[in-house]
């Protein structure tokens, strides 16, 4: 038997879920995504993410929460790295939790100049993500794993 499978190899990624324990916020974006647009949904809450494009994972992950959020990161926390959409493509992104403080907020964010990429940054209170996760409103896979990961490993944040 002959079967025909069609396979996207786009690379791999990262994802990023900066989080402020003193402010006890996440930051979080926006951006239109063709797929959930043509569903007729709004955009929905990510974590920052950017492609490895040959970069290292922290390295990328740095970069991207310069462009869009405007953040400046330390230290990454590797979560696991997880196959995007196993049945179609190659993909896979390295995930992260990093802190920050108010102090690293140097820039706008809203994504690199030129790319046109309509990024709106949002500091989500630890409750309100605790909330999104166990309503089931975050509906990005990778960032509800993410949160998820902030939850388990940081339990003080929200036992404080």
């Amino acid at each position: 038997m002959e079967v025909e499978r069609h396979l996207l190899d786009n690379g791999s990624a990262v994802m990023v879920l900066p989080y402020d324990p003193d402010r006890r916020v996440v930051l979080l974006i926006t951006q239109p995504r063709a797929g959930v647009l043509a569903a007729g949904e709004t955009p929905i809450f990510e974590a920052i993410a950017g492609m490895l494009d040959g970069a290292h994972p922290v390295d990328r992950a740095r970069e991207e929460a310069m462009e869009e959020g405007g953040l400046r990161l330390g230290d990454l926390d590797h979560v696991a790295t997880v196959w995007s959409l196993p049945p179609v493509s190659t993909e896979r992104t390295a995930l992260y939790l990093a802190r920050y403080g108010a102090q690293d907020r140097v820039g706008p964010g809203g994504g690199a100049d030129g790319e046109h990429e309509a990024i709106s940054v949002y500091e989500i209170p630890l409750d309100d993500l605790r909330g999104m996760v166990e309503g089931g409103t975050l509906t990005d896979a990778k960032t509800l794993i993410l949160a998820q990961a902030l939850m388990l490993r940081h339990q003080g944040l929200w036992n404080a």
